[in-house]
């Protein structure tokens, strides 16, 4: 098993990822998420200059705000200063689309940013459309620095859905997703991306990595699942979570997509967003205050004992041990923790302490 971190992006918090590095942890990904954050490849720079073992990538990068040749060189840029040490994590941009009142970009277009992104990390030309023209690119002046396309970078796909995962079978070095440390889902991802490498005529590589992003907190004697102490380290992750969920059911206009964790308390939710003092054509403005930085305080209810059991790794740590073994041989590769900002620090220390140093 392999732990990795990922931190609210604060340009001036990259000491966060140096200290992760001392803790032993193996990954850190820098969010990319402009209404809401820092710069992540700016971050990711500082974090390259100051660290020496730890491998650094986005977490996720997003389609929908860079183009494609852009996303290649900047992670080709962080490689340079980290060589073998730059991974691309990748999605379609759930929050950073939404939050500006816009969808994820599609699967169609997706897949063929995949394919240009892959192709130019590949070091290859790449026909390449922009504005209905369509011309042939290559990275130029590979040998004066720029970036580095020497070492390989590989690219973890950002998925959950079934169309999604097929794609990570076509372009994908790895997967990032969530609740996929439960061994059945895991199981049932795995089938769709083997799938779409099929259908692509691919060969998944034998490293091919899985990571689960979630978050934790080690319980201390006695201490229950929803104690105050608990809901402050874990809540903000959960609250991102029923946020995400509400969109989903927006969309599909159904409600199958709430899990059994959070049917106790979707409905009152979903009523309390319907009351939002922002109008309802800004609301996707209010809806995503605090996603995964802090809980707004009116949000706090909805983060129940069932809620965090489903969404984080909460327990003694031989209970979360144990949790990860079952993981870890159904084929999950990392964990990656992302705790609210203020609490960041303590719940990276006490994981690697509590944990990571018995597992």
């Amino acid at each position: 098993m392999q732990y990795g971190i990922i931190m609210a992006t604060k340009i001036d918090d990259w000491q966060i990822i140096q200290e992760a590095e001392e803790l032993g942890y193996d990954r850190a990904w820098v969010p990319d998420s402009q209404m809401i954050w820092s710069d992540c490849y700016a971050t990711l720079a500082l974090a390259a200059a100051n660290t020496k073992r730890i491998h650094l990538g986005t977490g996720v990068a997003i389609t929908g705000t860079r183009a494609a040749p852009v996303t290649a060189h900047s992670i080709a840029s962080i490689n340079q200063l980290a060589p073998g040490r730059a991974f691309l994590g990748i999605g379609t941009g759930h929050t950073a689309m939404r939050v500006m009142g816009m969808d994820p970009m599609g699967i169609k277009p997706f897949r063929e940013y995949l394919r240009v992104v892959r192709a130019l990390l590949d070091g290859e030309e790449v026909e390449y459309t922009q504005d209905g023209v369509t011309r042939p690119i290559r990275f130029l002046h590979l040998d004066y620095g720029f970036i580095n396309l020497r070492d390989p970078i590989p690219i973890y796909v950002a998925a959950n859905g079934p169309l999604a995962l097929r794609t990570v079978g076509h372009y994908g070095d790895g997967l990032m997703s969530v609740n996929n440390d439960e061994p059945q889902m895991l199981a049932t991802q795995m089938e769709l991306i083997k799938a779409g490498a099929e259908k692509a005529g691919r060969t998944l590589p034998r490293d091919f990595h899985t990571a689960c992003l979630t978050t934790a907190v080690v319980l201390k004697p006695g201490e229950k699942a929803d104690s105050e102490r608990v809901v402050d380290e874990c809540g903000s992750q959960v609250a991102a979570a029923l946020h995400f969920i509400y969109e989903i059911v927006q969309l599909t206009k159904s409600e199958e997509a709430v899990p059994p964790y959070f049917r106790g308390v979707y409905q009152e939710y979903s009523d309390y967003v319907g009351k939002m003092e922002t109008a309802r054509e800004r609301r996707f403005q209010q809806i995503h205050m605090g996603h995964c930085t802090f809980l707004v305080p009116a949000e706090r209810r909805f983060v129940t004992k069932e809620a965090i059991q489903g969404v984080c790794l909460v327990g003694t740590p031989d209970q979360i041990i144990d949790r990860l073994r079952r993981a870890e041989k159904a084929g999950l590769r990392e964990v990656t923790l992302l705790p609210p900002m203020k609490y960041a620090r303590k719940v990276f220390r006490d994981f690697s302490e509590q944990v990571m140093a018995k597992y």
